[in-house]
């Protein structure tokens, strides 16, 4: 049974070295190289402690095994041992499947308007604040890097960063569960702006990237990086500002362009930018990763394409449903709310099983 977990050896061997690495204080005078090593070292902890369970089950069951020929008690304790000798088998089985390495991340998302005009900006808006209260649920921070606001109180296009307070396992990291909510989510309502009482249907389009831990962890070239200054604007079109404090920033070798404008400084809408454009870059280099190997790293659930429509919200009926997992609940209410969590439940299950399934478990 020792040799079917040959490959938790090395991680143990990880697991003591950074424990080590830890303890010492010059470790957390640099605060990206010590975040990085406090999510590892929470990634493995449980790699540990579940290794730790299945070696004093099989412990366990080794010796009462041992005495069950002469002791009648110690044979009566042998079922349930080996059930609880199984199920620690199990869970570190499937603890020691790859997952993504990423899912200990915090996260950039974005949502932008798409078909159906203001009511799509506000469409937008609803999805903003079901995220905000399921991150709040979670326990998570939030901070707005930029927003474009409509005259209606909706928005035609908003960044927040999402992150955790310290380091996390990854199974509760921000990536690892917002990851799923890129795409198109549909809704279908009566508008505000609609009289007759006719449901209209229109869309609004997630974006969602891991955010870079360290400015060092993607390299760009600012002699590549085309920064240009304007006067932010508000609903409208409206000037909002009397300097040239809004930035955008072109990133002339893939052709990505970021804009913010939030601030009034335009040193911190700079900042923004660049969170915002290292994010997307290093999405980019990801996928562009995964497309020579998907065999190494191939959800069921979340894919690339980002035009794919992931999730319809019905009002009149209560209704939310996600295409890619089957799921539907008719408590939409709820969910705008922030209860998020079974939607989101419902896709990481089907993650899961496709990585199963792929390792041949």
């Amino acid at each position: 049974m020792a040799e079917a977990f040959a490959a938790v050896l090395p991680l143990l061997d990880e697991y003591a070295d950074i424990e080590h690495q830890l303890s010492q204080p010059d470790v957390h005078a640099d605060a990206g190289r010590a975040r990085k090593l406090g999510r590892r070292f929470a990634e493995l902890g449980r790699v540990v402690a579940a290794h730790r369970a299945w070696e004093a089950a099989q412990e366990d069951l080794e010796a009462a095994r041992g005495m069950a020929d002469a002791d009648p008690e110690f044979a009566a304790e042998v079922p349930a041992l080996e059930r609880a000798a199984e199920e620690t088998t199990e869970k570190l089985r499937r603890i020691l499947i790859p997952r993504d390495p990423d899912d200990s991340r915090d996260v950039i998302l974005e949502i932008k308007s798409g078909e159906g005009g203001e009511e799509s900006a506000l469409f937008a808006g609803d999805l903003l604040k079901m995220y905000l209260k399921f991150a709040e649920t979670r326990g998570w921070q939030a901070e707005v890097l930029e927003a474009t606001p409509t005259d209606m109180g909706g928005f035609k296009d908003i960044s927040v960063a999402i992150k955790t307070k310290g380091a996390v396992d990854p199974e509760n990291g921000v990536w690892a569960h917002l990851k799923y909510e890129g795409g198109v989510h549909r809704v279908q309502r009566v508008p505000a702006t609609e009289s007759q009482g006719r449901i209209h249907t229109s869309a609004a389009g997630v974006l969602v990237y891991p955010e870079v831990e360290t400015v060092e962890e993607v390299e760009i070239d600012m002699n590549d990086v085309r920064v240009d200054v304007y006067r932010s604007s508000g609903p409208g079109g409206q000037s909002v500002n009397t300097t040239d404090s809004a930035v955008r920033l072109t990133h002339e070798p893939t052709g990505i362009v970021v804009s913010c404008q939030n601030e009034k400084s335009q040193l911190q809408n700079k900042e923004s930018a660049m969170r915002i454009l290292r994010a997307r870059i290093l999405a980019a280099q990801k996928e562009a990763a995964d497309a020579e190997a998907q065999d190494i790293r191939k959800s069921q659930v979340r894919t690339v394409d980002r035009s794919e429509r992931i999730r319809t919200y019905n009002y009149p009926e209560n209704r939310i449903a996600d295409h890619r997992t089957g799921y539907k609940a008719y408590n939409l209410d709820h969910v705008l709310s922030g209860d998020l969590g079974p939607v989101v439940q419902s896709a990481i299950d089907a993650d899961e099983a496709a990585r199963l399934e792929a390792h041949g478990a």
